[in-house]
């Protein structure tokens, strides 16, 4: 055999095996960010739990303010149609920015529903309110750290993918869009909306 078809052939090994390396990476790093984004889901799934529960406790003491209560209902449903269609595809821009805002129009409802609680010094002294609080606080901070995790590794992913020689060959894998990062129009309004003292 000559010499020049063995180092071609050497050559066409390492470039597949290259790509093959390559290819690898994108698949560990898209699912690494889909994983992560599987750890918001599930926080936000169990804030959305707390959610009616909140509602009910409240019912009982804002008996004329059944607008807002309805208002926090509404937005919790909307979010959670949005938290569908983003599981669906983590990562997608339109989904993760129709999840962003739907957790911005759910933070501001329950925003303006501490603010109605205010006035009644009876329901934040409810044991089942100051409770409901305290796990909605708590899974405020694991939805702020989950996604965290998500957008660490939606970065982590981007930049591999549009390095060189990545670049290249990403879109011929099936690589060819960024993911979208997660991000809260006003996030700290919605990690302190459930912080009223109660």
């Amino acid at each position: 055999m000559d010499m020049s078809v063995v180092v071609t052939l050497l050559v066409l090994i390492g470039l597949a095996a290259y790509g093959a390396a390559i290819y690898n990476r994108l698949v560990k790093y898209k699912n690494r960010f889909e994983n992560a984004f599987a750890q918001i889901e599930v926080q936000l799934k169990r804030r959305y739990d707390l959610i009616p529960n909140l509602v009910e406790t409240a019912k009982g003491y804002l008996k004329h303010e059944q607008q807002t209560l309805q208002a926090v209902t509404e937005a919790r449903n909307a979010a959670m149609a949005g938290l569908r269609s983003a599981a669906a595809q983590p990562g997608d821009p339109k989904s993760m920015q129709a999840l962003a805002g739907a957790e911005g129009a759910l933070a501001s409802a329950l925003g303006r529903l501490n603010v109605v609680m205010e006035a009644y010094p009876d329901l934040k002294a409810s044991q089942n309110m100051q409770q409901l609080s305290e796990e909605l606080t708590s899974t405020e901070n694991r939805v702020a750290f989950a996604r965290q995790g998500f957008n660490d590794a939606v970065m982590a992913y981007n930049t591999y993918k549009q390095s060189f020689p990545p670049v290249l060959l990403a879109g011929l894998f099936g690589h060819a869009n960024d993911a979208e990062l997660l991000q809260f129009e006003d996030s700290a309004a919605i990690r302190e909306a459930p912080k009223v003292a109660f």
